[in-house]
C-alpha cells in the first residue's frame, strides 16, 4: 500500500441530522447521541450540516450549544453554514457564545452564494432588501472581522446604567483562528487562503477549464483529457491553491471530506444497503452536473483495509492530515453506530490515526 505524504492526525465525521416532521425531537436527540458516541470513540471532531426548510438540522449553532454541554473534548463544527441565510453580526454573537460555552471547541465552517431556491424564499427572508443583498465573499469578510474583534460601532462605554462594547460580545479570542471555508473552486480556495481561514473540502468540486486548473492538476482534471474529469486531481489542485495563498503555507489546515462507509462489522443486510446506496449515487460522478459544472466523488464502501488503500491512492487525501468523513443521509441510527465504530477502531488506525484520550 502506498504511504500518505501527511499522516492522518485528526479524524472527524459529518452528519446531516435528519428527523421526522411529526417527531423532530427524536431526530435531534439521535444527532446529539452520535456526537456523544464520537467523543467516547476518540474522534477529534463532529460536524453538522445546515438544511433550511427541510427535515434536517436548520440551526446547527443551537444543536452544537446542546452538544457542548454533553461533551468535554470533541471539537464541534458546521460544514457548512450558508451565509446567504445569515446576518453576519447576529451570527458572530451566536458563534462566540457557543464557543465560550464549549470551552473553545467550536469550528464554524461557512460558504457563500444566494440561498437555495432564492426566488421562492426571498419574500420571507429579505422582503425589503432582496435586490440589495450581497451574497459574495464580502459577507464572509464581515463575519471574519466581527469574530476577530473588529469594532462594530464608534460608540462604547457607559450610558446611564447601561455599559456598551464596540466589539461583538462575548469575544472569544481563539475563534477567529478556527473559522473554515467550504469551497469547491479555485477562486474559493484562493480567497480562503488569502484571508487566513482553514479549508473544508467535500465530495463536490467545480470542473473549471482555466489554465491554472490544468497546470496545477497536471491536466488530469481538465476538459479535453481522455476520459471523465479526475475528481481527486481537481480537489488536490484546490488544496494546493489554498496553501499557496495562505500565510501559513504548507502548514495551513485542510480537512478532507468524502462519504466513507466501512463495513467491517456490518451485517449482510447492512452491506447490501450500503452498496445499493452508493450504486444509486454513482451515475452523477461520471460527468459534471448542471450549469455550475459540479463533479461529485463516488461514495467509498468496503472494509477498512480496502478503504485505506483507496484513500492512500487519492491525490487530495494525500494533501491533508485531517478528515471529516460524511455519514450517508438516510440510514438508521444503528447503521451510524456501526459505521462510526468501524471508523474509529478499524479505518482510523489503518490510516495511521490514533484516538484522542
Amino acid at each position: 500500500m502506498p504511504s500518505t505524504s501527511r499522516p492522518l492526525r485528526k479524524l472527524g465525521f459529518l452528519t446531516i441530522g435528519l428527523f421526522d416532521a411529526a417527531d423532530p425531537g427524536r431526530g435531534h436527540e439521535s444527532t446529539l447521541r452520535l456526537i456523544e458516541l464520537g467523543e467516547r470513540l476518540g474522534f477529534d471532531s463532529a460536524w453538522v450540516r445546515h438544511r433550511h426548510l427541510q427535515y434536517g438540522i436548520s440551526s446547527p449553532v443551537a444543536v452544537l450549544a446542546a452538544a457542548s454541554q454533553r461533551t468535554r473534548r470533541i471539537q464541534l463544527g458546521t460544514a457548512v453554514t450558508p451565509l446567504g441565510w445569515e446576518n453576519p453580526l447576529r451570527l458572530a454573537e451566536d458563534l462566540a457564545t457557543v464557543d465560550v460555552l464549549s470551552g473553545g471547541r467550536l469550528n464554524p465552517g461557512v460558504s457563500v452564494g444566494p440561498p437555495t431556491h432564492f426566488d421562492q424564499v426571498k419574500g420571507a427572508l429579505y422582503p425589503d432588501t432582496a435586490d440589495a443583498e450581497d451574497f459574495g465573499y464580502e459577507r464572509v469578510r464581515r463575519l471574519l472581522d466581527l469574530v476577530r474583534g473588529k469594532p462594530v460601532t464608534d460608540f462604547s462605554g457607559a450610558e446611564g446604567f447601561e455599559v456598551y462594547s464596540d466589539i461583538v460580545q462575548p469575544h472569544s479570542p481563539g475563534l477567529g483562528r478556527r473559522m473554515w471555508y467550504g469551497g469547491g473552486s479555485l477562486r474559493s480556495a484562493r480567497w480562503a487562503g488569502e484571508h487566513g481561514m482553514n479549508f473544508l473540502t467535500s465530495s463536490v468540486v467545480k470542473v473549471e477549464t482555466t489554465a491554472a486548473t490544468a497546470a496545477t492538476a497536471d491536466a488530469e482534471g481538465a476538459e479535453g483529457a481522455d476520459g471523465p474529469p479526475d475528481f481527486a486531481a481537481i480537489q488536490a489542485a484546490l488544496i494546493r491553491e489554498f496553501r499557496a495563498h495562505h500565510p501559513d503555507g504548507e502548514a495551513a489546515r485542510v480537512s478532507h471530506g468524502l462519504v466513507v462507509i466501512p463495513t467491517d462489522s456490518a451485517s449482510p443486510a447492512q452491506r447490501a444497503k450500503y452498496a445499493e446506496y452508493a450504486a444509486r449515487r454513482l451515475p452523477r460522478t461520471t460527468a459534471p452536473q448542471g450549469p455550475a459544472r459540479q463533479l461529485f466523488a463516488p461514495d467509498l464502501v468496503g472494509t477498512s483495509a480496502e478503504l485505506a488503500e483507496r484513500l492512500h491512492a487519492h491525490a487530495a487525501f494525500r494533501e491533508a492530515d485531517e478528515v471529516a468523513f460524511a455519514l450517508p443521509f438516510t440510514f438508521e441510527y444503528e447503521d451510524y453506530v456501526q459505521i462510526l465504530t468501524d471508523m474509529a477502531t478499524k479505518l482510523g488506525p489503518a490510516l495511521g490515526w490514533r484516538p484522542a484520550g
